[in-house]
């Protein structure tokens, strides 16, 4: 039987694609391994990382969080960084201190002094602002460089908020001063910056950016992602995106065969851990890590 032409066509255009398709899966490359990643390796639960060092608990991104997040046993201390208006680099989440402060105005107009001052558990509360027991207790913002002195050893989850690209500059030379190099996985709002990142700082390792997790939730989809050849190690990425499930098995699955970590992001209710923790995940981000812990076992 002769086929048709379009048939034919259609057939050979299948027959190309899929050799075409193995031809770029052998040749895809994993992720390289990392040593920031190596006690994720030693052990069956996944990574218990404090979001912002535990923000439902403490006041964020302050030292007073990371100090109790660490007495508790976290795994890693995840945290926001900023630079101020004399070019230091300052943990915090917002563009201006508005939100968790006593003080007002953007970061990146104010002096690492005038923003040490600051009160930053001012605004923090558990009970919907009916009191704010960490207030006046001369709980201030940190600089990167006083969070690397006083944890010298616990592992940290840096992310770049400012869109300048020179925040990826200077955190790079905080790292190599501090010889975090293996302690650090670093990850950026802006897709510049994290690419300056990664050519400033090549030996650190980094998170994927919104871009990149799009790109392999895509190819995953459709079946292509071992054809993905990832310049990042690991996924950072919420169970689920505008009514789409993201962390399911087949994701955590294509992901670990492309050599890559999956950390579940914002993760806090205990259904929700569980879930995610018989899904295989490597990490579990989370403003509760101290119900993080009894869920995992591990209190």
């Amino acid at each position: 039987m002769r086929l048709s032409l379009p048939l034919a066509a259609i057939i050979a255009t299948v027959v190309t694609s899929i050799a075409a398709f193995g031809i770029l899966a052998a040749l895809a490359l994993p992720a390289k391994e990392h040593p920031f990643f190596e006690p994720e390796t030693q052990h069956s639960n996944p990574a218990v990382i404090a979001h912002r060092g535990g923000a439902g608990l403490w006041p964020e991104n302050t030292l007073y969080a990371f100090k109790q997040a660490t007495a508790l046993g976290v795994d890693i201390l995840d945290m926001d960084v900023r630079t101020s208006a004399d070019g230091v680099l300052i943990l915090m989440n917002d563009h201006s201190v508005d939100q968790t402060t006593n003080g007002q105005g953007p970061v990146a107009q104010m002096t690492v002094a005038e923003l040490q001052v600051l009160d930053a558990a001012f605004y923090w509360s558990d009970d919907n602002g009916k009191s704010h027991r960490y207030r006046n207790h001369a709980i201030t913002i940190p600089t990167m460089a006083e969070v690397f002195v006083t944890f010298p050893e616990i592992r940290m989850s840096i992310e770049m908020k400012d869109s300048d690209e020179m925040i990826a500059i200077n955190l790079c030379a905080l790292i190599h001063t501090y010889d975090a190099i293996e302690r650090v996985l670093a990850k950026a709002s802006t897709e510049s910056v994290l690419q300056k990142f990664r050519e400033v700082c090549p030996d650190v390792a980094t998170s994927a950016s919104n871009k990149e997790e799009d790109t392999f939730l895509m190819l995953n989809l459709t079946f292509l992602s071992p054809a993905y050849n990832p310049d990042f190690h690991a996924l950072q990425v919420p169970q689920q995106r505008n009514g789409i499930r993201i962390i399911t098995l087949g994701f955590v699955q294509a992901a670990h065969g492309r050599g890559l970590k999956v950390h579940a992001q914002s993760i806090n209710k205990e259904d929700n851990m569980q879930i995610v923790h018989k899904l295989g995940v490597d990490g579990i981000i989370t403003d509760y890590p101290d119900l993080l812990l009894t869920v995992i076992g591990q209190h």
